[in-house]
């Protein structure tokens, strides 16, 4: 019993370390909390103000120097007929049906001389019309 009551620390110790806590300034411990904070703001405004400075090194061109699409000079739209013939069929009662098919190529050209760019598209197109009903 003698030797675990010489181990225990005595009670004035732990009392007194709590009163050195008690009279430490406010300063010191807010200064424990404030250096890291302040040093991760420090740190996030110097990576905004060097990101920033790196968007404002490249050219900027003006706006009406820079093309937001074609801008077309000249549009021609232009219709071929390919081929034209009639068909006749048969309804699904079995009475016959005459059609006229007519295949036509759809043509578009749109140019624009500023920027030098021509676009041309082509299409074909099947036209189907029923003529008359045939009666027997």
């Amino acid at each position: 019993m003698a030797r675990l009551q010489a181990a225990k620390p005595a009670p004035k110790s732990i009392q007194r370390s709590f009163e050195l806590s008690r009279e430490r300034p406010l300063w010191v411990t807010l200064w424990r909390w404030l250096a890291p904070t302040l040093a991760l703001a420090a740190i996030v405004l110097l990576v905004a103000k060097l990101g920033f400075r790196a968007e404002s090194g490249v050219e900027k061109k003006p706006l009406e120097n820079i093309a937001y699409g074609v801008k077309a000079d000249n549009v021609q739209v232009n219709q071929e007929l390919v081929s034209s013939f009639d068909v006749v069929a048969k309804l699904p009662t079995g009475e016959p049906v005459r059609f006229r098919c007519r295949r036509w190529k759809d043509q578009l050209v749109v140019t624009d001389k500023n920027s030098g760019i021509a676009i041309e598209e082509s299409n074909p197109r099947v036209e189907v019309v029923p003529v008359r009903f045939e009666t027997y």
